[in-house]
């Protein structure tokens, strides 16, 4: 009852939250509305957070990394070689791909805390390297000056801060929408089932690491998709946009919004770093106090914040299921 209850009350947040969304541009000031640009961009690092914690069950704090990769890759590009958004996208998406595959041989293998801790030092890396690369990030300074980005070839660049939000949001609901539609496939199934129970998934044949490294890399694509709206959003990247703070709010967006629910993850990121700017200037040096508390009690009070339940281990040749198990979620037919 009280998990319904939470998610009535999630579902009319979120749609209330997307609403504001779409009539932002025309209902607040410039100011704001490019700062909702720069937050759907983390709002889509928060998907790949929910694909790969809560939906694939590998908890990760390090999804800033791909998302740095495609940022500079996205203004490097931006200035040398193309304005077009939609090219600025494929290579920085790519670019977060490469670098997830880079760890790849890290984070396979690992699990649980393990896991967190190894993508807690990647993402900490990631930052280093790029306040030290000073010849292609700027180092600490960062790159400004980034040209405006073209939405398609033939079309003007995104001059004004609504068009780059628009651009940022169409782009950011797109790649939403086609996570949420890979994960009614049997893709989906795959990765729900690993989580749950990965030993049952190893023995009905399954290739549990190929999967795991697969989320993995795609993950890292849609981080480095948004590190490319980043840059479009506010022309400007430094490494100060990618810290260990980037990474909690991320986690906390995530458990906000539900760990299993993309869309939550999106919600629940935009609803965390609107209310973490807010408390800059209502709470001066107390806003990282109130958000980690904050973090505390929604991963002790919200139920999806919590472990997900292994499935009862199936039954001995012979013997029937006890009343009440429920039917494994492991698909059928698929070898190794």
């Amino acid at each position: 009852m009280r998990d319904r209850a939470v998610r009535a009350l999630r579902g009319l947040v979120g749609a209330a939250v997307l609403a504001g969304l779409v009539v932002a541009p025309w209902a607040v000031d410039d100011y704001t509305v490019a700062l909702l640009a720069r937050t759907l961009a983390l709002g889509l690092v928060a998907v790949g957070v929910a694909l790969l914690t809560g939906v694939a069950g590998l908890p990760t704090l390090g999804q800033t990394a791909p998302y740095a990769a495609g940022a500079y890759t996205g203004a490097v590009v931006g200035g040398q070689l193309s304005d077009v958004g939609p090219v600025q996208l494929v290579v920085a998406a790519a670019a977060g791909a490469a670098l997830a595959v880079a760890t790849l041989p890290l984070v396979v293998p690992a699990r649980g805390v393990v896991l967190l801790m190894i993508t807690l030092a990647v993402g900490e890396l990631a930052v280093v390297l790029a306040g030290r690369w000073t010849a292609v990030t700027g180092g600490t300074d960062g790159l400004a000056g980034i040209a405006p980005t073209r939405p398609l070839w033939g079309l003007p660049p995104l001059a004004t801060d609504r068009a780059r939000y628009l651009y940022t949001l169409v782009v950011v609901a797109v790649l939403a929408g086609l996570v949420l539609l890979v994960l009614r496939t049997r893709v989906g199934l795959l990765l729900r089932a690993g989580r749950d129970d990965e030993a049952r998934l190893r023995a009905g044949g399954h290739r549990v690491s190929a999967h795991v490294a697969g989320v993995h890399v795609a993950a890292g694509a849609i981080a480095g998709a948004a590190g490319s709206l980043l840059v479009t959003a506010q022309q400007y990247v430094s490494p100060a946009d990618f810290g260990f703070d980037t990474s909690a709010l991320l986690l906390l967006g995530v458990v906000v919004g539900g760990t299993a629910s993309v869309g939550g993850a999106l919600v629940g990121a935009v609803l965390v770093v609107a209310a973490r700017d807010w408390l800059f200037g209502a709470l001066p040096g107390q806003a990282p106090l109130v958000l980690g508390l904050a973090f505390v009690a929604a991963a002790y009070l919200l139920p999806t914040a919590r472990r997900p339940r292994r499935r009862p281990a199936a039954p001995a040749p012979g013997e029937r299921p006890a009343a009440g198990t429920p039917r494994s979620t492991v698909p059928t037919g698929v070898g190794a």
